[in-house]
């Protein structure tokens, strides 16, 4: 069996993305590019599930777009960082689901450092993508942007918020400057991430992998 190349598996996942387990948020990506025309707002991955999601990864996407057209944790490394968080604890993707804090891209561009107004245009659509997944209760915010919306988004008054119990996490981004470090700092980055997943996985009833 050969594998598939890169491109044919974009689009394979392009033609999953409204699969009734995700089509009801990258509607919401499609509403959110409608209104900036001229952007791109990348897609959740039809491997997550809106009725099954307990924690939300949001990050601080600086850079540019992925090209799968899809939201990711940030560059490969990135990626694989996360990927291996979420194998070590057994989280499986149905029970988590990424979001960006701002979620337009131009393409071709970077994003560069995110103003406050910037920060501020991500809490509407961030409260509409958590209206569509309404078992989260957690946010596992990566790096400076998805702290500061996380805060923005505990001090507004919508009933959902303490109605859910809302908690988030504060940690690092997955790569970038923010990542930087001897190795023998960068695992403590990672565990720290650990342990925050950890508790958000307690916390919303998930079960830890045995070690």
């Amino acid at each position: 069996m050969t594998a598939l190349a890169p491109e044919s598996f974009r689009e394979q996942l392009m033609s999953r993305r409204y699969e009734p387990n995700v089509a009801a948020v990258n509607e919401l990506c499609d509403s959110l590019q409608s209104v900036k025309p001229h952007t791109e707002v990348p897609y959740v991955d039809p491997m997550h599930d809106v009725d099954e999601c307990r924690i939300v990864s949001l990050y601080s996407n600086i850079g540019e777009a992925d090209p799968s057209g899809f939201i990711t944790a940030g560059d490969d490394d990135a990626a694989t960082r996360m990927l291996g968080i979420q194998w070590k604890l057994g989280l499986r993707p149905e029970f988590v689901m990424p979001w960006n804090v701002h979620p337009w891209h131009t393409p071709g561009e970077v994003n560069g450092k995110f103003t406050p107004d910037q920060i501020s245009a991500g809490l509407k659509p961030l409260l509409k993508f958590l209206a569509l997944v309404p078992r989260a209760s957690v946010i596992v915010a990566h790096g400076t942007e998805a702290n500061r919306l996380a805060q923005l988004l505990l001090k507004t008054e919508v009933p959902m918020i303490w109605r859910r119990g809302l908690k988030t996490y504060k940690v690092r981004s997955l790569s970038g400057r923010a990542f930087a470090g001897t190795p023998a700092r960068q695992e403590q980055y990672l565990e720290d991430m650990r342990v925050a997943y950890a508790d958000a996985m307690a916390r919303t009833g998930l079960a830890k992998a045995a070690s």
